[in-house]
């Protein structure tokens, strides 16, 4: 379809390789000025390359690439431009994994590059107060003065975006930029963009969610395999068509509604599941053996009163009490930094509450560590893919054993056919891309890296609890059907699933009881069929007070 207004960027025939991986081949995109453009396309498919090509990351090995400065006026070929010419000319991109300096500021961070001085020094009051008077002006509020460090994910996509904008950004590329945001917060931003468009900028938005790409964008691009395959029109299309454009298929997409054997499912386990009640939970089953069936009446995981200090808050996590049964997907939702992180990390073992008791099968594990906890039946996928799932620079097939050596050996020695036969099963099972299990886990897609964590956790264990925290994060839609798809079958199975995400839709589509997490402590817990995201909105954001849990 062709560009009505007059173009703020135009790519043809763009070409970039890494060695042996093909990551874009004869890609072209068009955006009008003025227009909120969505690129979609499977992991894998080149959407964030391209991107950074745009960007001045990366130089294109073949193709050009023509932006108008400021993101108006006639284009002019800026091919194999770089990060500082790109920005120079009112481009600035927020990448899916964040670039900030923890040990910084908000506002240091913000006007990195940029700073503000009085005399030789940093003027911190009038950096911060700029940084204030953005964040009000766009709606996207953190607080200037706070260390990095300190900030949940969901504030720190805010400095992101902040920091570009800081810079007088005309054309913004995000990157998946929705994936750590709630609700709320989404609709602030969709603000900001539309804001910024009606005013003549120009906005490209990578994501996987595409009822947000019918929501926000006016035209659309579609790329697989690295090449663009389609143009169209927002007004003209679904969600279920661009899914099938970009699949080749048609996909389940997750809906903010359950099907009726998902209803069926949760009515059987709001009838035997042990529910929390006013803060109480039922008396724990008696410890059993590792090979041995759970019983389906018995709570799999009891945590009671846990309390978690924390940098933001005294107590992360404020004495939280739950229990879920074996067959059941307790879904928690809440807006990012209220606890959800914590509270998951301490259940796996990677923080040490205050207070309070974590009981595997009835099994205290409370004082254990992460590996013996996993060897009691636990299993985790965790929120930050780099820091806590994956080593970037070892191998697919090295990933694929992370933290399951052990299972791996020969004696003293890692087995490696073993290992290499493992890794090419899971990346055929899980289709991740490339499908060379030699290749490092730094050169795949965010979304390729997330199959690795999910592939090892789902598969490596004998696991009867699994603590899945934002598990589709950044992932394409076939991705997504393929996880919720093992997520319903693990439940299937008798595994107990807590699942922590901050996507809505998700929690509504896969969980038997919904409990939204406000300050470090559950304002609400309902079962499926009583939640909506209508409901629980006000419980999210505090307008509505705590009610007894059900």
């Amino acid at each position: 379809m062709p560009v009505t207004q007059p173009p703020a960027i135009r790519l043809a025939g763009v070409r970039k390789t890494f060695g042996p991986v093909v990551a874009n081949r004869d890609a072209s995109l068009e955006v009008a000025a003025g227009e909120i453009h969505a690129l979609v396309g499977e992991n894998g498919a080149g959407k964030s390359t391209l991107m950074r090509v745009l960007a001045g990351m990366y130089g294109p090995d073949a193709g050009t690439v023509q932006v108008a400065p400021q993101g108006a006026g006639a284009l002019r070929d800026v091919t194999g431009w770089t990060t500082a010419e790109a920005i120079a000319a009112g481009v600035g991109m927020v990448h899916q994994h964040f670039m900030l300096v923890p040990t910084l500021t908000v506002a240091e961070n913000v006007v990195l590059g940029q700073e503000l001085t009085k005399g030789l020094q940093l003027d911190r009051a009038r950096a911060e107060a700029e940084v204030r008077a953005l964040s009000q002006k766009t709606g996207l509020q953190v607080a200037a003065d706070r260390p990095v460090s300190e900030l949940s994910v969901g504030e720190a996509q805010r400095v992101e975006i902040l920091k570009v904008l800081y810079r007088g950004a005309r054309i913004l590329i995000l990157d998946e930029p929705t994936a750590v945001l709630s609700p709320p917060e989404v609709r602030e931003l969709w603000t900001v963009l539309r804001g910024l468009a009606a005013q003549g900028g120009t906005v490209v938005l990578i994501t996987h969610k595409l009822d947000e790409v019918v929501d926000i964008s006016d035209t659309i691009t579609v790329m697989r395999a690295g090449t663009t395959v389609e143009r169209i029109r927002t007004a003209d299309t679904t969600p279920q068509a661009i899914a099938r454009a970009m699949v080749g298929r048609d996909v389940a997409l997750a809906l903010d509604v359950m099907g009726a054997g998902d209803e069926l499912h949760a009515e059987r386990v709001e009838r035997r599941a042990a529910s929390v009640e006013g803060g109480a939970v039922a008396e724990a089953a008696p410890a059993r053996g590792r090979d041995s069936t759970l019983d389906a009446r018995r709570s799999a995981l009891e945590v009671t009163g846990l309390t978690v200090a924390g940098a933001r808050r005294p107590n992360e996590v404020d004495g939280v009490s739950f229990s879920v049964a074996p067959g059941e997907i307790l879904g928690i939702a809440g807006v990012e930094g209220n606890g959800q992180t914590e509270l998951l990390e301490a259940l796996a073992g990677l923080a040490r509450p205050t207070a309070g008791r974590i009981a595997l099968a009835g099994a205290d594990v409370t004082a254990l560590g992460v590996r013996a906890r996993a060897d009691a039946g636990l299993s985790h996928i965790p929120e930050d893919r780099h820091r806590r799932g994956l080593v970037l620079d070892w191998s697919i097939a090295d990933n694929l054993v992370l933290g399951l050596q052990h299972r791996f050996s020969a004696g003293a020695r890692l087995d490696g056919r073993r290992i290499d036969e493992n890794a090419r099963r899971l990346v055929r099972e899980f289709d991740i891309r490339p499908a060379d299990p030699s290749l490092p886990a730094r050169a795949l897609s965010g979304g390729n890296q997330q199959k690795i964590v999910i592939a090892r956790e789902m598969t490596g264990r004998d696991y009867h609890v699994l603590l899945a925290a934002q598990p589709t994060r950044g992932v394409d839609v076939g991705a997504i059907e393929f996880i919720h798809d093992q997520l319903r079958r693990a439940r299937a199975a008798g595994k107990a699933i807590v699942l922590v995400s901050a996507d809505l839709a998700e929690i509504l589509a896969l969980a038997d009881r919904v409990a939204v997490m406000y300050r470090g402590r559950f304002a609400t817990v309902l079962p499926r069929r009583e939640a909506s995201a209508e409901r629980l909105g006000p419980y999210m954001t505090g307008a509505a007070g705590a009610e007894p849990a059900a």
